[in-house]
């Protein structure tokens, strides 16, 4: 028997919370509607006597993360205020989960910690759009998976 997957297990997107701690306050980041976060890992060149190829080691990874938001709201604004008056840069932490009701997968949720952005913007208009949104992204070193997706039937 070859099992293949239901289509009601996958994940529907826009059922995900994204959650923003900053100094101790939390938020919930509803404005964003697009986010990925990535971790990679850093490979360096091993020489090896005897072979023409080089091998690969695993010499550590970094994360990074992006997002689109609606324009509307300044937490963000005013944790970098903050900086440009104090030199004071806190991280930040970013939780995203997602569980759809209606897949077996249950919920996953990954929480990422030393959050930074890397650029953001200040002030923005425009007089042909309908809707304002930002590009957001930034660093994070560090992240943990407190919730897994359940295994579906004929993973294993």
């Amino acid at each position: 028997m070859n099992p293949t997957m239901n289509a009601n297990d996958a994940v529907y997107g826009s059922l995900a919370e994204c959650y923003v701690t900053i100094d101790g306050n939390r938020y919930n980041m509803m404005q964003l509607y697009d986010f990925e976060s990535s971790a990679a890992i850093n490979l360096i060149d091993v020489p090896i006597l005897g072979r023409t190829g080089k091998g690969k080691k695993p010499a550590g990874w970094s994360g990074t993360w992006k997002g689109t938001a609606h324009y509307n709201q300044s937490v963000f604004r005013k944790w970098f205020l903050h900086y440009k008056k104090t030199g004071e840069l806190t991280p930040f932490e970013i939780q995203v989960s997602n569980e759809d009701p209606s897949s077996a997968a249950g919920r996953q949720t990954i929480t990422h910690t030393g959050c930074l952005i890397d650029s953001i913007i200040l002030a923005k208009f425009n007089a042909g759009d309908d809707l304002l949104d930002e590009e957001i992204s930034g660093t994070f070193d560090d992240w943990d998976m407190p919730e897994t997706f359940d295994m579906l039937d004929g993973m294993e």
